[in-house]
């Protein structure tokens, strides 16, 4: 793997596919034992987690329902921390097991907005699932059940990240270079 660049800026090399493979597997192996016997609705937040939800519900072997809701937080290298929902979630939840899946969590801001929604659409149990978590960057204090990696909080591109609309189709994940 070498440096990339990406728009005005140049990323270096971070976390390859085979990591984020086994984490992926770690994840998977744990909701199918935590969630046996149920039927959750997997709640994917776009754009960035596409990649990891394809890859972690490959794995899954519960029955299970997919629902998508895009969001936007961010302008290019920085958190506007004020959430748009771009594309709405209008299934019915009430009294079903949620689990979110969210490509990264690092300021919490995003997810705690979709907690609080899902929680008054009468969700019986949500969990979180999060490929990447910024414990540096973490500003909320609720429970997020399955993290596959943390990381510092570096600016990251790829596995369905981006930097202004461009690097989500990198297989592994990079870093900006200060």
């Amino acid at each position: 793997m070498t440096n990339i660049k990406i728009h005005d800026k140049i990323f270096e090399p971070n976390i390859k596919f085979a990591e984020i493979d086994l984490a992926t597997d770690r994840i998977a192996q744990k909701i199918n034992s935590d969630l046996k016997g149920k039927t959750p609705i997997f709640l994917v937040i776009l754009n960035g987690s596409f990649m990891f939800a394809g890859d972690l519900l490959k794995k899954i072997t519960l029955p299970c329902e997919v629902s998508f809701v895009k969001l936007a937080s961010y302008e290019g290298t920085k958190s506007t921390e004020k959430v748009r929902q771009l594309i709405g979630f209008d299934e019915d939840i009430t009294g079903r097991s949620v689990i979110i899946i969210e490509d990264i969590v690092d300021s919490g801001i995003t997810m705690e907005n979709v907690l609080k929604q899902l929680e008054s659409m009468g969700a019986a149990d949500v969990r979180i699932a999060t490929l990447l978590f910024k414990p540096a960057a973490f500003k909320k204090s609720y429970r997020i059940d399955y993290i596959g990696i943390e990381i510092p909080n570096d600016f990251i591109v790829g596995y369905g990240l981006d930097y202004d609309g461009q690097g989500r189709n990198l297989k592994d994940i990079y870093k900006i270079v200060k």
